[in-house]
């Protein structure tokens, strides 16, 4: 048996195919948070405070290097822990982007 033959019997295997590939695109997934300033912030706070328990809001946020959007209930504001809940998802204040009350 020559060495690259002997060599193909010690690789690796790979039971879940495309894992890797999946994997590696999900790490090329990223964006930098951006900073908010100005007017994009005067209404953001302004929405913030119009925000009540109840409401159908949509939210855009930076979770886990993305920026995601969430629509939905709004079930709490945490002033102390600084995020809201929506549904069943809980965003820190910091990471919000956008907020529009439906």
């Amino acid at each position: 048996m020559n060495r690259k033959d002997r060599a193909k019997q010690f690789m690796a295997f790979d039971a879940l195919k495309g894992l890797r590939e999946e994997l590696t695109k999900k790490e090329l997934e990223h964006e930098e948070k951006r900073e908010i300033a100005g007017a994009k912030l005067e209404e953001l706070e302004e929405n913030f405070n119009r925000l009540q328990i109840g409401n159908k809001t949509e939210i855009v946020y930076y979770k886990n290097h993305i920026y995601k959007k969430i629509v939905g209930i709004l079930k709490g504001i945490n002033k102390e822990k600084k995020n809201i809940t929506i549904d069943n998802e809980i965003i820190n204040i910091c990471d919000i982007f956008n907020i529009t009350i439906i």
